[in-house]
This record gives structure tokens, C-alpha cells and sequence, in this order.
């Protein structure tokens, strides 16, 4: 058993809910991959006690949280510095200790990046559907603009909340889930952002119309459990390729710990973790 001392340093995971996360297992074997005095905890936060789930982790004297859904904008106003990246973005899910409080980073784009890479799709010069519209689909839209796509169809529930977000993004076109059909004949790449589909509602998915599924030649479900969601199901029983989201969240986690931790993980390490979760 990893003994826990007066030396331990302690990360940790904020959202509601957080039952599904991998997070604490993913930094925890990370930790003792790299012979460091670290444990990892989750903590469900309701959005009313943001605020004092973040300063009362700092007075406590944790090293780092990540923040997943739903607080990764609201928690950019509880930071005391912003990195540059997250601020483009506009989202958040890293907070490292520094003087004063946490520096806000936002490691989902690159993990987004290293992921696509990793899966040989490529996005340059073409469009390319999101499904949702909250941190991480801010996230996955800022790398899909790093990486050139042409055009980035978003489709959302609330057409006015994207618009909201994605107000003054060039080369974006916004529509409901219904209205997927105003989307050009064609093939693309299809990002699920959404937590729909999301265990334990395996059977749940964000566009149920079959018809849908015929524009999509590869997909990312950036969920990871279960392993194979019903949107991939769909996805894969219409001839196109699909995948989840574990490669996206072992990379964002080890571009996390760098940043609590304040050292390089070897790309052999962070392979080992994305193999050992993924068996």
C-alpha cells in the first residue's frame, strides 16, 4: 500500500458528477511510474461552493486541481493567473499552485491534438462537425483553428448559447441538433463534446437520426466510458471510423501533471498509462 506522509503532495479533480472519473487512477499510476509522493482525489463541487472549493483547496495547500464539467468557464474568475492559451479559449482544467492562489491552464486542446495525431486524421483544409458547445467543445474548436480546418460546423441544443460562445470565431456555422441536415452533402470528421451517451447512460445518444451518420467518414467520442459509446456504434454501422476519448484525456492529464509537478514526462510513460487503461 503507497504509504501517505506529512511530505505527500495532493492533487485532486473538481466537478459534479466526477463517479465516472479516470482521472485519480490516471495520475496516481503516474506518480508511482515516476517515484513521486503524490495522491489524487476526486471532489464532487456543487457550482454554488465553486469559490470555496478553490480557495479552501489552495488554503489546505494542494498542489494542483483539474477541473472538469461543469465549471471549466466559471472557475476562470477564482484564479489568480491565466495562462494565454486558456484565455484564447475561454475555458479551463488545470489549476497549478502558485504564490497567491492557482495559474489557470488549459491542457484539452493540446491532449486534442495529441490524440488526432496519434489516430492519423487530419483536419487541414477541411470542415469538420463539433457536437456541443460547452468548455470542451471551446477547447476542441481552438485546436481544430490551430490545426487550419476550413469550416467547423457546431451543432448545439441551445443555438443561442453557441452563438454566444463562438461569437466573433471566423469559418464557424451554428445550428441545433435538429437541424443537422442544413450541414452540405459531404464527408467529415465528427467531434462529440457533449457528456450524452456518457456511463451509466450507454444507450443515450446526442442525434439519434440515422441519417446523420451517413456524413461522417471518422469521429472522436470524447467520452471514454463505456469504451465504445452509441454515437460510435452509430458512427462504425455507417462505414466510418471511430473512437473515444482515453488518448485525449491520458495526454491532457500528463500536460497537467507537468504543470503540478513542474517536470517533463517521458512520451514513453504517458503511452505505458494510455496501453495499461486501455487493456
Amino acid at each position: 500500500m503507497k504509504e501517505i506522509n506529512g511530505r505527500t503532495k495532493v492533487l485532486g479533480l473538481i466537478g459534479d458528477p466526477v463517479e465516472h472519473t479516470e482521472s485519480p487512477s490516471i495520475h496516481n499510476l503516474l506518480a508511482e511510474k515516476l517515484g513521486d509522493n503524490v495522491v489524487y482525489v476526486p471532489f464532487r463541487v456543487d457550482g454554488r461552493h465553486l469559490e470555496e472549493a478553490v480557495e479552501g483547496a489552495y488554503a489546505l495547500g494542494m498542489e494542483g486541481l483539474n477541473v472538469t464539467v461543469p465549471h471549466k468557464v466559471e472557475v476562470m474568475q477564482y484564479v489568480t493567473e491565466l495562462d494565454d492559451a486558456a484565455l484564447d479559449i475561454g475555458a479551463v482544467n488545470t489549476l497549478a499552485r502558485i504564490r497567491g492562489g492557482y495559474r489557470g491552464y488549459n491542457t484539452d486542446f493540446s491532449g486534442f491534438i495529441r490524440e488526432l495525431d496519434k489516430l492519423d486524421i487530419q483536419v487541414n483544409g477541411k470542415s469538420v462537425i463539433v457536437l456541443g458547445a460547452g468548455g470542451t467543445a471551446k477547447a476542441v474548436v481552438h485546436s481544430l483553428k490551430k490545426l487550419r480546418a476550413d469550416h467547423i460546423y457546431i451543432l448545439n441544443r441551445s443555438i443561442g448559447k453557441a452563438q454566444k460562445i463562438f461569437a466573433g470565431t471566423d469559418n464557424v456555422t451554428i445550428s441545433g441538433f435538429d437541424d443537422w441536415e442544413s450541414i452540405p452533402k459531404g464527408k467529415y470528421t465528427c467531434i462529440q463534446c457533449t457528456s450524452v451517451g456518457l456511463s451509466p447512460d450507454d444507450d443515450a445518444c446526442v442525434i439519434d437520426d440515422e441519417g446523420f451518420y451517413d456524413l461522417i467518414e471518422s469521429a472522436v467520442d470524447l467520452i471514454y466510458k463505456p469504451k465504445e459509446t452509441a454515437f460510435m456504434k452509430k458512427v462504425v454501422s455507417h462505414g466510418g471510423r471511430a473512437y473515444n476519448g482515453l488518448r485525449m484525456l491520458v495526454y491532457q492529464a500528463v500536460s497537467s501533471y507537468e504543470f503540478f509537478m513542474r517536470k517533463e514526462v517521458p512520451e514513453e510513460v504517458a503511452e505505458e498509462l494510455y496501453n495499461e487503461l486501455n487493456s
